[in-house]
């Protein structure tokens, strides 16, 4: 019962503060005619900010943001508006609604009874240093991740359902019980927890994107190069899918026409050239996360695939 007290006096803490958010809409200069976006609320000291939003109607322009954002309907359902499938979708309650920077959407709610959103924002920047390999183990989710910074005007977004007692749910009220009571390690704390939300988002991610289509073996088998390609060997692919490394590699090369190692190298370059147009990391920094021990050979790697130096791609 006290766990439940802390929570209900943070939360309502929160909703007091969520009028004070600066969560104005501008103008864009390059973006379509009636484009409006909106920047960071928090202070120049924080790169992860918590808020609650609670109320019966939302109303909100469509507008984009320079910020990546969970949402989690924590009590009754809201909608959301997506430009790029042009429908309204409902957001039930125990389900996240997670945005990129400049993705264009719009709240809506028109309820008897309260809505409570529990939103989680991160700086742009600050995801790409400190998060991005939280999420490098499953493609498709790195690339949702990192495509915002190439298409400006992206309009994707995940819609994840949650059952009510999921670690996502416990995650996020332990954010908003730190942050309705800042301190001066508040940051540090917030980041460690969020490190633990997008693992346990990605575990969810994986678990609905593997109740779709049934795939076949090869298709299996280059999710899992793509998703482990800092890693991955020949030997870890026959244990995961307990087959004989030379059934794997015959496997492959009959389906795809290339060796193991070939199609493990175009895995890796195309995420180093998505991590060099899109992110701030240094080239030392994408070697590493690629899975490189040092970048002199990465540079190597690259130049034979692209035939130009990764300096000389970014020019």
């Amino acid at each position: 019962m006290k766990r439940e007290r802390f929570i209900d006096l943070a939360i309502k803490k929160l909703r007091m503060e969520f009028a004070s958010l600066d969560l104005t809409f501008h103008r864009m200069k390059d973006g379509k005619p009636g484009d409006v976006t909106s920047y960071w609320p928090g202070s120049e000291d924080e790169d992860v900010l918590v808020c609650v939003f609670n109320g019966k109607e939302i109303h909100e322009p469509f507008h984009r943001q320079d910020f990546f954002f969970i949402n989690y309907a924590y009590k009754n359902s809201y909608q959301a508006l997506s430009e790029k499938y042009n429908n309204l979708i409902v957001i039930g309650e125990d389900e996240c609604y997670i945005g990129q920077p400049y993705s264009g959407y719009a709240l809506r709610a028109d309820s008897k009874v309260d809505v409570t959103i529990i939103g989680v924002l991160i700086r742009k920047d600050s995801f790409f240093r400190e998060y991005l390999p939280t999420v490098y183990k499953d493609s498709d989710l790195f690339k949702f991740f990192i495509n915002p910074q190439k298409n400006k005007f992206s309009d994707e977004y995940i819609h994840l359902p949650v059952a009510r007692e999921h670690a996502i749910r416990m995650i996020l009220e332990m954010m908003v019980v730190e942050y309705a009571d800042r301190k001066e390690d508040t940051q540090r704390i917030l980041k460690s927890m969020l490190q633990t939300l997008l693992l346990e988002i990605a575990r969810r991610y994986r678990i609905e994107k593997a109740g779709t289509s049934p795939r076949s073996v090869t298709e299996q088998i280059l999710d899992y190069m793509g998703d482990h390609s800092d890693v991955v060997t020949l030997k870890d692919i026959a244990a995961h899918f307990h087959y004989h490394p030379n059934y794997i590699s015959a496997l492959l090369h009959r389906e795809t026409g290339r060796k193991f190692s070939e199609i493990l190298l175009e895995k890796r370059m195309e995420r180093a050239v998505l991590l060099m147009k899109n992110t701030p990391l240094s080239i030392e920094e994408i070697a590493a996360m690629l899975g490189y021990s040092n970048h002199s050979n990465f540079y190597k790697a690259f130049k034979e695939y692209y035939g130009v130096t990764p300096r000389e791609f970014n020019l």
